[in-house]
């Protein structure tokens, strides 16, 4: 039994030793081979062809949960006095329109009351008016016929006088004394006409006095009670109590600035400030998709779309950087809150587009550059690169689709930035 054993095992030995000589040989070349294709001569090293990649960049930026333009509100008082009650505390849920504070009225009730007596005053002197000028007008009017009948009866008088005088029924004096009361009475119902027009006009001019008083002292009583509905202050949104800054006895004193009481925020109102780098800000757009994640829920992420790109840049840490909104597509009550901080990727869209190893990219002489395999010698070329993806890079221009690049420029150049 051992002695078959041992022939078996010296067997498989004469077979084992001539296949793993030959698999050592087809390794060795298949490595040759692979060498050889990936030089193009010189002995510089593998080369990369030229081809088209599709690109799916990101830009990566940190930023924080903020309230959308509205969506927090600072409750303020825009006249002066003492907090009789504050209704709010911090964490508290209100609606629109809900009482928030309130402030001593007493002072603003007594100019009310001071205001209310001056336009009962103007009225009052509206009515007068309204009743006295009818009497006035009817009597001038009065006067007025009573001296057209004075002014008949004197022309009729004069007129008969003149034709005695005439005849030489009536003496001279006779008729001047005719013609002399005929002119008084003229003159008196001129007069009495001129009367009863000042009558009426009088009665025009007090009518628009009296009333532009009652404007006048009904528009105060209003003032009055606008500045005393200032006193009760109201939720413009529907929210959660952010912070208290005034308490119940303080006195406020409103001025240029309208102090604050409290601050409300709509947390359903929320979005994600990026704060983006310069070089990267120019390819971010509207509309494209955004994902992030909280600290506070790491696991998480979070879907959003670019809403705006600010025009105004902020520095940070000596770096230009450029706040991007982002609109929260996802469900987040409960979640979220302003100022957590995020990790926010935004996703730039697909693109098929001509690269090259990072690797085989230099920079020399200010320029950026590649070498390319032709007519059997290595070329320096100079092109413009665009955007990266890994350890890819987008050739805008420079090479052609299927030419061959250096994938390791020589040792000597220095290398690009990358």
């Amino acid at each position: 039994m051992a002695i078959s054993l041992v022939q078996r095992l010296t067997h498989h030995r004469r077979w084992l030793l001539p296949a793993s000589v030959t698999g050592a040989v087809l390794l060795a070349l298949v490595a040759w081979l692979r060498v050889g294709s990936g030089r193009a001569g010189g002995g510089l090293g593998p080369t990369e062809t030229v081809g088209r990649r599709t690109f799916a960049a990101t830009v990566t930026a940190v930023g924080a949960v903020k309230p959308q333009i509205g969506a927090e509100v600072r409750v303020g008082s825009r006249i002066s006095g003492r907090v009789r009650r504050l209704r709010a505390n911090i964490g508290d849920i209100v609606r629109r329109g809900q009482v928030i504070a309130e402030l001593e009225t007493e002072e603003l009730d007594a100019i009310i009351g001071q205001r209310q007596a001056e336009l009962d005053l103007a009225e009052a002197r509206m009515a007068a008016v309204e009743a006295l000028s009818p009497q006035e007008e009817a009597r001038a009017e009065a006067e007025v016929a009573r001296f057209e009948a004075s002014a008949r009866l004197a022309a009729d008088e004069r007129a008969r006088f003149e034709n005695l005088y005439r005849t030489g029924g009536a003496s001279q004096a006779e008729l001047d004394a005719a013609r002399e009361r005929a002119g008084v009475a003229d003159a008196q119902l001129v007069s009495a006409r001129r009367a009863l027009d000042l009558a009426r006009t009088g009665t025009q001019e007090q009518r628009k006095q009296v009333a532009a008083e009652r404007a006048r002292a009904a528009a105060s009583l209003e003032s009055a009670r606008v500045e005393r509905s200032f006193t009760v202050l109201t939720s413009p949104i529907a929210g959660v109590v952010a912070s208290v800054s005034t308490q119940e006895g303080e006195t406020v004193a409103a001025g240029l600035n309208a102090p604050t009481f409290v601050t409300i925020v709509d947390l359903n109102r929320l979005q994600v400030n990026a704060y983006v780098d310069e070089v990267d800000i120019g390819k971010v757009a509207p509309g494209q998709r955004v994902s992030f994640t909280v600290d506070a829920f790491p696991a998480r992420d979070f879907a959003g779309r670019v809403q705006a790109v600010y025009p105004s840049a902020t520095i940070q840490d000596n770096v230009v950087k450029y706040v991007v909104a982002v609109e929260i597509a996802d469900p987040y009550s409960g979640l979220l809150r302003p100022e957590m901080t995020t990790n926010v990727q935004l996703l730039l869209e697909e693109r098929a587009v001509l690269a090259v190893p990072a690797r085989s990219i230099r920079r020399e002489g200010g320029e950026t550059v590649v070498y390319v395999w032709r007519d059997g010698s290595y070329q320096r070329r100079p092109v413009r690169a665009g955007w990266r993806d890994g350890a890819w890079v987008e050739i805008v221009e420079g090479v052609r689709e299927g030419e061959r690049v250096l994938r390791d420029p020589p040792a000597n150049q220095p290398e690009a930035n990358r």
